[in-house]
C-alpha cells in the first residue's frame, strides 16, 4: 500500500515525485510510502531540445533529462519507489484506496497522480469519464485533458502536467508536478501549507 503513487515519469511525474521525496525529514511525511511508475516511451521528453529554460545548459535534450531524472530520484530520496518497465492499464477506486494495474502486477494507493502525456491515445480504463478536448490545444492536433479543479480530478486523485490543461512547455509541465506534490504534502500536514526548500548552510 502506497500512500501516493505517481504514474508517469517525464518531466511532471518525475517532479512531484521529487518533491515528495524531499520532504522526508518532516515528520509528517516521514513515514509516508511513495512510489512513481515510471514509463516513459510516450513522453515528449524524448525528442525535445531545450535552449529556453532557465537553469538547462542550451542544447540539453529532453532524453537526457528522462535518465538524470531517474538518477538523482534514486541518489537523493532512494525511500522513493521507482517502478520500471511497466504500463498502466487500468486505475479503479475501492472503499479505502486505489488499484493501479499495470501489464505486470497491480498496486494500491491512498493517492493517486496522473502525469502522462496528452495524447488522445490514452489507455489507461477507468479515466474515460474526465476526458475532454484540452482547453489551450490546438483542435486539430486532438489533444485532451482529464478534467480537474487545481489539479484535482476526483477525491485523492490528481492530474499534472500537459494532461491537468496546461500547454506543453516543460517548466509548466514541471511546475504542475511540483504544485501537486505540495498540494499533497499540504494534505499530509492537515491542511497546513507546506513548502519544501533547500539552503545553503552558512
Amino acid at each position: 500500500m502506497y500512500d501516493a503513487l505517481i504514474v508517469g515519469g517525464g518531466s511532471a511525474g518525475m517532479s512531484c515525485a521529487l518533491v515528495l521525496g524531499s520532504a522526508k525529514p518532516k515528520a509528517f511525511a516521514a513515514t509516508k510510502t511513495i512510489g512513481i511508475i515510471t514509463h516513459q516511451k510516450s513522453s515528449h521528453l524524448q525528442t525535445a531540445l531545450f535552449n529556453n529554460v532557465l537553469g538547462l545548459a542550451p542544447g540539453t535534450t529532453g532524453a537526457s533529462i528522462l535518465e538524470s531524472g531517474k538518477e538523482q530520484l534514486s541518489n537523493l530520496y532512494p525511500h522513493v519507489a521507482q517502478i520500471e518497465n511497466e504500463k498502466v492499464i487500468e486505475v479503479s477506486k475501492s472503499a479505502h484506496c486505489f488499484e493501479v494495474k499495470t501489464n505486470k502486477n497491480t498496486y494500491q494507493s491512498k493517492i493517486v497522480v496522473i502525469a502522462v502525456g496528452y495524447t488522445n491515445l490514452i489507455t489507461i480504463k477507468g479515466l474515460e469519464q474526465y476526458i475532454e478536448p484540452h482547453p489551450r490545444a490546438a483542435i486539430e492536433k486532438n489533444r485532451i485533458w482529464l478534467k480537474n479543479a487545481d489539479h484535482l480530478i476526483d477525491y485523492n486523485l490528481y492530474v499534472a502536467g500537459t494532461l491537468a490543461g496546461w500547454r506543453s512547455q516543460f517548466a509548466i509541465a514541471s511546475g504542475s508536478g511540483a504544485h501537486v506534490a505540495t498540494d499533497i504534502l499540504t494534505l499530509w500536514n492537515g491542511g497546513k501549507d507546506v513548502k519544501v526548500h533547500d539552503k545553503i548552510s552558512e
